[in-house]
């Protein structure tokens, strides 16, 4: 009994050590809730129950306070540098300083502050373990305090191992987006991690003097980061939002996987409150429909032409047969290849792009009809399943279109020639195929080249799937022709 007595004696002298060890400090300003702790001299930063650097910390601190949010009781002025008194305050502002600040989250007259109350908590629990059940925690092997650090410090995504103690009875955040939420981090090199307040500074709030493309799931904007790094940041239109999430998830989901020279990479993502935004690798060179109507000044070569189809051919390659699971992209088409200065092709916009058959037995997936008209397969449109065949046929498709330059429907030329596949096919069977090159290729390709091209895209746009070829043998063929013609420009 003595010893018992004694032990406790010992360990509320603990308590109250670790009480005056221990600093815990919370407060919500606007949309963020900023938190940090000081444990026996280790200070750390939590935005939004997230584990952040203190750059970024300080970055929000100093924001709110801009916005008279004041941290009471944070002795951030020593961490962060900041000086209350000459804080950016927003224009209309400045002369309506507070007078004085909030009272403290605890209200007075109370014995002990949060510190000390989340001190006396743990002591407590921790004499329970020793007095109870200590002879069982003994005999268990448990990671050493070091390793649960290093975890935590090494850990942005986790959620704040004091969130669990720290609640605010009496404030509420608002449902609106924290323009200090962060994207999670994707592990690859290169990416970025970025939040709302950072996009919106490289975009200058989304500038139309910034905007390079825009399509079905929303606008597309040129962004200089801090670094100095280039990135394009595709926006999701706002009148479309709830019905754009399957697009948004399905691109994020599938460019996650990706990393191929011909595909765009993927380098971070925005998804809070109303915004849903899209970082990937910036591409200078346009689209290969800019470069086809001869937007971009110098017309493409036929070498061009080829190497362009090669490469687009090597991304489908891959996701056919070579990403971690088969990846059908489901919208091929010209103003979604674009490319590099050095006129390197990348096949862009997944927002369509669906897995392939997960069992090895199964031959297609059955979903909904999406595509761009003129690029659609007919026997997908007819029966909903969808296979990569589907792709080959968008490819053939593309591939008519990049030798004649003509789009896949035009309705301003004559009835006969509007859809493209049967005007192309009919001039191939007539012995013509040469006439269905682009006339503003000026260059003479020799018409055995030309016409193993465009029987390769009718192959590949055969009306049924079974009768189409597989990507792999596309790019084969490609290779062939690609021989044949350096031979004969020799």
């Amino acid at each position: 009994m003595t010893a018992f007595m004694f032990s406790l004696l010992l360990f509320m002298q603990v308590s109250r050590s670790f009480a005056s060890s221990l600093e815990v400090k919370s407060k919500i300003c606007g949309a963020d809730r900023l938190e940090y702790s000081n444990s026996f001299g280790r200070v750390l930063f939590y935005l939004n129950g997230n584990l952040v650097d203190k750059v970024l910390f300080c970055k929000a601190l100093q924001f709110h306070y801009a916005e008279h949010c004041a941290f009471e009781g944070y002795i951030g002025t020593d961490y962060c540098g900041l000086d209350l008194s000459s804080a950016e305050l927003s224009v209309g502002r400045r002369k309506f300083l507070r007078e004085q600040k909030k009272k403290d989250d605890n209200p007075e007259g109370k014995k002990y502050s949060a510190s000390s109350k989340v001190g006396i908590a743990a002591s407590g629990i921790v004499l329970t373990c020793c007095v109870f059940i200590c002879p069982c925690v003994y005999r268990k092997k448990r990671e050493t305090a070091s390793t649960v650090l290093k975890k935590e410090l090494n850990s942005s995504d986790s959620t704040s191992p004091l969130d669990v103690n720290i609640h605010v009875p009496h404030e509420k955040v608002p449902p609106t987006s924290s323009v200090f939420s962060v994207s999670p981090n994707l592990n690859r090199t290169g990416s970025v991690h970025l939040n709302l307040a950072q996009v919106t500074r490289a975009t200058r709030n989304f500038s139309p003097a910034l905007q390079i493309g825009e399509g079905g799931f929303g606008t597309v904007y040129r962004a200089q980061l801090d670094s100095g790094q280039v990135v394009a940041i595709k926006r999701a239109k706002k009148e479309h939002f709830e019905n754009l999430q399957t697009e948004f998830s399905s691109e994020v989901e599938l460019l996650s996987k990706i990393d191929h020279r011909n595909l765009v990479r993927l380098l971070g993502y925005v998804d809070k409150g109303n915004e849903r935004l899209i970082i990937t690798e910036y591409v200078p060179n346009g689209t290969l429909r800019d470069h086809l109507d001869g937007q971009r000044g110098k017309i493409l070569d036929f070498n061009q032409r080829l190497e362009i189809a090669i490469d687009v051919a090597h991304g489908l390659t891959y996701l056919h047969l070579y990403a971690e699971k088969q990846i059908i992209h489901r919208d091929v088409k010209s103003s979604n290849i674009l490319l590099t200065e050095s006129m390197r092709a990348k096949v862009a916009d997944f927002g369509f792009a669906r897995l392939g058959p997960m069992d090895s037995d199964q031959t297609h997936i059955s979903t909904k009809v999406k595509g761009t008209v003129g690029y659609l397969d007919p026997e997908y449109m007819k029966t909903y399943q969808l296979t990569t065949k589907s792709d080959v046929y968008s490819f053939g498709i593309l591939l008519i279109e990049i030798l004649s330059g003509r789009r896949p429907v035009d309705l301003r030329r004559p009835v006969e020639e509007r859809i493209t596949l049967r005007w192309a096919f009919r001039k191939f069977n007539e012995g013509q195929a040469v006439e269905l090159v682009d006339s503003m290729m000026e260059e003479a390709v020799d018409a055995e080249i030309i016409v193993k091209m465009f029987a390769l895209s009718f192959q590949c746009a055969a009306p049924i799937r079974h009768n189409r070829p597989e990507m792999k043998f596309v790019v084969e063929h490609l290779w062939a022709i690609r021989a044949d013609y350096r031979r004969s420009s020799r």
